[in-house]
């Protein structure tokens, strides 16, 4: 089936009063504009409505996704930042509403970084600027940002994100540890919920999966364990006569 038919079919389906999760006509317009298969590696559940997997990072469903570009409440002039964008749908469907200038993104996981540039640019929206940087940090460099959608949870907003909005910015984040709760703030203040949500959580530097671990003494334990694995024991050992010793 047609690309196209399938994401009108998704939003119509995320429109309707059973889910009533799309409201807005922006955000609509541009769901039904991007593409999925760019940023979904199995094209046949792109338009499902379920999250996928990709390069160890959770790729939204489209519910999730909408619930977050309806909290942001975008307007087409807004600059916005992107926080723990993994391989860059939400940031593809934040261009579309704005433009691909407007957008900035950030991971702490280079190569997700390096998937998310390539995924955007498939997508047609490669003006999409992509950085490798530490979530809580924000990207000081072109703020201030009217809006900051953050994709990982964390207990409270980072302050550094806080000090990088713009006056009457608005910042969504999910927050908690055990049962987290999608909020957007202002000001400061949380001014709406959302509901509960399941997102993991915010990764300082050195916790990625594609660090070096920073624990010198768990590394070398590791690497024991995995030696001692391998190594062949006594009774493997072609040196030694079993026969001479029966």
């Amino acid at each position: 089936m047609d690309s196209v038919v399938l994401r009108d079919d998704m939003v119509d389906s995320l429109e309707h009063e059973a889910k009533a999760i799309v409201r807005s006509e922006h955000v609509s317009i541009a769901m039904r504009e991007v593409p999925r298969e760019p940023f979904v590696e199995d094209e046949s559940v792109a338009y499902a409505d379920r999250s996928a997997e990709r390069l160890g990072t959770r790729v939204l469903s489209p519910s999730a996704a909408a619930r977050l570009f309806e909290a942001l409440d975008i307007a087409p002039d807004d600059e916005v930042l992107v926080v723990g964008c993994g391989v860059g749908y939400t940031a593809a469907v934040l261009a579309e509403i704005t433009d691909a200038a407007s957008v900035h993104a950030i991971d702490i996981t280079r190569r997700l970084v390096y998937e998310a540039r390539s995924n955007l640019s498939n997508a047609g929206y490669g003006g999409v600027l992509v950085d490798r940087r530490d979530g809580a940090y924000g990207l000081p460099e072109y703020a201030p940002y009217d809006r900051i959608l953050v994709e990982a949870a964390a207990i409270e907003p980072p302050q550094a994100l806080l000090d990088q909005l713009a006056n009457e910015g608005r910042l969504v984040i999910p927050l908690g540890a055990g049962e987290q709760e999608l909020v957007a703030i202002e000001d400061g203040d949380i001014v709406t919920e959302y509901g509960t949500v399941a997102y993991q959580p915010m990764l300082v530097e050195g916790e990625q999966a594609d660090t070096v671990e920073r624990n010198r003494t768990h590394r070398e334990d590791r690497e024991h364990a995995r030696r001692a694995a391998k190594r062949k024991k006594g009774w493997e050992q072609s040196w030694i006569d079993w026969d001479e010793r029966l």
